[in-house]
């Protein structure tokens, strides 16, 4: 049988990446079967998820172990994010990490819990040396969470190299054996683009679904493509595991034009930088306005994504007369399991029906150079390559309010928007900041004032505009009220709040002593764990400071009474 140079490139490529990591080395982080709520590379909102998502049975609180031998060489707690999350580096070159936390192991969270109340804060990050927490395989090191940003309770877990810090997919290191899957990744649509500027496809200068139809095989035969011109193709896909139901990302999209590969993309490995062009790969627009997350397979303008760097094609395919196409989408997940679709592309000469809309908006952004657009004493600056293609741009300053592109608009990387306003006076100049306009709701964008001008950084495009927050933060105790006894409560809960610029800070002083208060912004709870130690016999004077984006502040004073002698 004949290999082509690209298909023998394709399969050694797959094959090195299976093969070059240890399978026997890591043992898996929890005592309980391994299902996934997530997978490597899924595709997120501006970022493609970098591990894998262990379900821990719909709860927090599971005991959580070391995956290897190694020592812990950092550790971070946030609101945000990764929540509580510890790395450990092992001595094979590869580190760990675990995130979403409810809480560490009892020497670790003394370690974190002491740098806390030095450093008086609950968000901190550590980096431990080689010689202070060493752990052994299988070692409890956490209890799994709901911390940060996580949706629900789950164990986010990474495999990285230690070196260049890129994350690699856990399954190359025997986690696959542990996972059952038997199942077919599943095809929703697949889409045929036109890419020049006079191609068109099914009677359409605009992107259209393909008609596809379930072969008894389990594959998938399209309706013929009738096209001419430059087009491509978009996958909305996902896969599924045993025992669950979630549509997670698939492993693996390959395409071949008459039996050739022409584009590919494998979720192996990834540097951080790069994970936000994800908004390149994927048609943002049809995300914008249909919440669908289209792969394209396909480049027009080339971005620096690892993950697709073997291709040495664009994907891009010229129909042109009295030829016949074959177009095939394989995609397959990490068990091998496969779906393809065949898609027959003829020439047409017939003139589209459908026609695209000519935006004439009286600006173009170039992508590749500076751009900066004035009008009213506002100003919009724009560096080269923060958005990942020239459009046509929609701006606009009307009664104070900034019109810049909109959300169906992908930016890579902050954009400057400057507001000069003198008139202001003085003493709200400190409250006023650069407001996102969304529908009737306003977000806060961290605003910097000077004398004459304010101005923020923001990857967020549509309407801005000039607000003013002169109202403190709300806060409520939830499990106490003042100069009631408290003797039968672990810990000390209060809701806080800040409906226009958000919470920025907040200290709680107890008997005038600073204590440690966990945030969990979900549920706008503060919450200090009376085992830390602090409270006193008998009376408590508690002290809340709370903080807003713009300065405003809450002092709230109280006093409680609470026993810590056991009963008898």
């Amino acid at each position: 049988m004949r290999i082509t140079f690209f298909a023998f490139l394709f399969i050694t490529s797959f094959f090195y990446a299976q093969e070059n990591h240890p399978k026997d080395y890591f043992v898996s982080p929890l005592e309980v079967p391994l299902h996934l709520s997530g997978s490597f590379g899924e595709l997120r909102n501006n970022h493609f998820h970098s591990g894998l998502d262990f379900k821990t049975q719909q709860k927090e609180g599971l005991r959580v172990l070391a995956s290897a031998d190694g020592y812990v060489s950092r550790i971070k707690v946030s609101p945000w994010g990764y929540g509580k999350a510890i790395y450990i580096t092992h001595p094979n070159g590869y580190t760990s990490v675990y995130a979403h936390l409810q809480k560490y192991a009892p020497e670790i969270e003394e370690y974190v819990k002491r740098g806390q109340y030095i450093k008086k804060s609950f968000e901190i990050e550590f980096f431990p040396n080689a010689s202070e927490l060493k752990v052994k395989q299988g070692q409890l090191i956490a209890f799994s969470g709901n911390s940060g940003g996580s949706g629900g309770p789950h164990l986010h877990f990474e495999i990285r190299d230690s070196k260049t810090e890129n994350i690699i997919n856990p399954l190359y290191f025997g986690f696959d054996k542990l996972i059952t899957d038997t199942k077919k990744p599943v095809i929703n649509n697949v889409y045929v683009y036109p890419l020049s500027e006079n191609s068109h496809a099914n009677n359409s200068e605009k992107a259209t679904a393909v008609t596809l139809s379930l072969q008894k095989d389990g594959n998938y035969l399209a309706q013929t493509v009738l096209a001419d011109g430059k087009i491509g193709f978009g996958i909305n896909t996902y896969d599924t595991f045993n025992y669950n139901y979630n549509k997670n990302g698939i492993y693996k999209i390959e395409t071949f034009l008459n039996g050739t590969p022409e584009f590919g993309i494998t979720f192996n490995e990834f540097a951080f930088a790069e994970s936000r062009y994800i908004n390149a790969y994927i048609d943002y627009e049809k995300l914008s306005k249909q919440k669908k997350r289209v792969q394209k397979v396909f480049i027009e303008n080339k971005y620096p994504l690892s993950l697709i760097s073997s291709n040495k094609k664009t994907g891009i395919i010229d129909i042109t007369q009295n030829v016949s196409y074959t177009y095939k989408i394989k995609v397959s997940d990490y068990h091998s399991n496969k779906a393809e679709i065949i898609i027959p592309v003829k020439h047409t000469t017939d003139l589209p029906k459908i026609k695209k809309a000519k935006a004439k908006t009286g600006y173009v952004l170039k992508s590749k150079v500076e751009n900066l657009y004035e009008k009213d004493h506002v100003s919009v600056y724009v560096a080269p390559n923060t958005f990942y293609q020239d459009f046509d741009l929609e701006f606009d300053v009307n009664n104070g309010i900034l019109t810049f592109a909109d959300d169906t608009v992908p930016v890579h990387k902050n954009y400057t928007i400057t507001f000069k306003d003198t008139d202001i006076p003085s003493n709200l100049r400190s409250k006023t900041y650069i407001a996102s306009l969304e529908g009737n709701s306003k977000k806060y964008n961290k605003t910097y004032v000077s004398r004459g001008s304010f101005k923020t950084y923001t990857r967020n495009t549509g309407k801005f505009a000039l607000a003013q927050d002169t109202i403190a933060p709300t806060v409520k105790p939830v499990n106490f009220t003042q100069g009631k006894w408290i003797s039968n409560e672990k810990d000390l809960r209060v809701m806080i709040d800040d409906k226009d610029s958000g919470i920025n800070t907040y200290n709680a002083y107890l008997n005038e002593t600073w204590i440690l208060m966990e945030y969990d912004y979900k549920k706008k709870l503060l919450v200090h764990d009376f085992a830390d130690g602090k409270v006193g016999e008998g009376k408590n004077d508690l002290r809340l400071i709370v903080t807003d984006n713009v300065g405003n502040a809450t002092t709230f004073e109280t006093h409680f009474f609470r026993s810590q002698k056991p009963r008898e």
